[in-house]
């Protein structure tokens, strides 16, 4: 089912190792292409767009759009007491998490009278997006909403898809999960679509535009994602989840199976890799993989995603092949289990696993981290979901007039290099009289 990459006995350069990495690129350029056409639509057409494409995509057609507030109220008062105290305690861990996020301001003073300050200043207002095709992410309200809150940020509209089998309301779940949070705006749409509306608003859905889009879903919720970078602020693109596992002989084959699979069943897309110097491991995972398919509940949906072009047992000849392999790949969840981790080492992954007891599911749910991640090689230089996702870094500068004094001439010197005199003028102006020296009195 997991297709066999060997990478032994090859010294592989950088681009090597990334033309090396399991991807399904065809998807990919697809949903992109797809994903801007829907946005644009949206932007054009509004309500009558979001109505067409849930009829499309959902099944579902004459449904609220916004969702009135007693759907909120009723999803909470049909909750299940074992899932609402498993959210209220996912809610808590990650609060708690998030306030680990924000910077506090820091002032600088780089002389007498020359100041600048470091504040964070949260975004006004956000939209969340919350998946709900093959399965209801409730934990995926608490990790968008939780950290936009904790970041101070004003209003949080959430969009979710329209669930057929609930007459087109968003699943009661997601639901519920709004209401524990406060949340009282939220919208029954899904897909490319639901970032298109928070992007450009929604005039007959008092939908207002939000300055910033997060949250995971499929590669066309991605795309969009894209689609619409630079009118709107975005979190890393979590499209269709990865999973890498590096392991060595020490590790159980079976927990590496489960895992793989456990992230397999998200999506038909979804990216399932072993990495291991090991093939007596890779032989035995490969085993488990196939039983443990075989069996579980979505059973068609992990078999088309383990043999897809994206999923692979990879085979390299040492530790140090499987740390420049993993970092080639950039995974959104890389777990070790490895008999010396070294987590240093593995410097591009959303987030790291370490050891046989923390498995990617634990930070789905109750680790206390976020599962809003970065896919498709992003963890090289994006970061997941956090508070600071909502903050924007904002210098204030304060000089009074000796600390600008003090830099003056050297203000004019490089205006001057840079043939913009007008900047060194404006200086200068502040001191008037010969040579720039202030003769006025007091």
């Amino acid at each position: 089912m997991l297709r066999t990459i060997d990478l032994r006995g090859r010294a592989l350069t950088a681009a090597e190792l990334l033309e090396a990495v399991p991807r399904a690129a065809a998807a990919r350029d697809e949903a992109l292409a797809t994903a801007a056409a829907i946005v644009a639509d949206v932007a054009e057409r509004g309500e009558t767009a979001l109505r067409e494409q849930a009829e499309r995509f959902d099944g579902v057609s004459g449904h609220a759009v916004r969702v009135p507030g007693e759907h909120l109220a009723e999803a909470v008062a049909t909750l299940d007491p074992a899932v609402r105290s498993a959210l209220e305690e996912a809610i808590r861990r990650v609060r708690q998490a998030s306030a680990a996020q924000v910077p506090a301001p820091v002032t600088t003073e780089l002389g007498a009278g020359a100041r600048v300050t470091q504040r964070w200043q949260p975004v006004r207002r956000v939209g969340v997006y919350v998946p709900g095709g093959k399965a209801a992410y409730p934990s995926s309200v608490v990790m968008n909403v939780v950290p936009a809150q904790v970041a101070g940020v004003d209003e949080v509209a959430l969009a979710s898809p329209p669930q057929r089998e609930f007459g087109g309301r968003v699943h009661p779940v997601i639901l519920a999960a709004a209401h524990l949070l406060g949340v009282t705006e939220v919208y029954a749409m899904g897909g490319a679509g639901a970032i298109g509306a928070f992007t450009s608003g929604v005039a007959s859905l008092d939908l207002e535009p939000v300055d910033c889009v997060t949250g995971p879903g499929n590669n066309f919720v991605a795309s969009a994602k894209r689609a619409v970078a630079g009118r709107v602020g975005t979190d890393s693109e979590a499209g269709a989840t990865e999973i890498l596992v590096v392991a060595d002989a020490t590790a159980d084959a079976d927990l590496v199976a489960a895992d793989l699979v456990s992230q397999a069943e998200h999506d038909e897309q979804a990216s399932a890799v072993l990495v291991t110097d090991s093939p007596e491991l890779a032989a035995a995972v490969a085993d488990a993989v196939a039983e443990r398919a075989r069996r579980t509940r979505h059973s068609a949906r992990v078999q088309a995603a383990l043999g897809g072009p994206q999923s692979a047992i990879v085979l390299v000849d040492d530790a140090d092949a499987a740390v420049a392999f993993s970092n080639a790949y950039a995974p959104e969840h890389l777990e070790l289990h490895v008999a010396e981790p070294r987590p240093e080492r593995f410097v591009h992954a959303g987030a790291i696993f370490v050891g046989p007891y923390t498995p990617v599911s634990l930070g789905d749910y109750l680790a206390g981290s976020n599962h809003v991640l970065p896919t498709g090689g992003q963890a090289r230089y994006a970061a997941g979901l956090s508070a600071a996702t909502f903050l924007r870094p904002q210098q204030v500068i304060e000089y009074d007039r000796d600390g600008l004094s003090v830099v003056s001439d050297a203000i004019v010197a490089l205006a001057e290099a840079e043939a913009l005199p007008a900047h060194g003028e404006a200086v200068t102006a502040r001191f008037p009289g010969p040579g720039g020296t202030d003769t006025r009195e007091g």
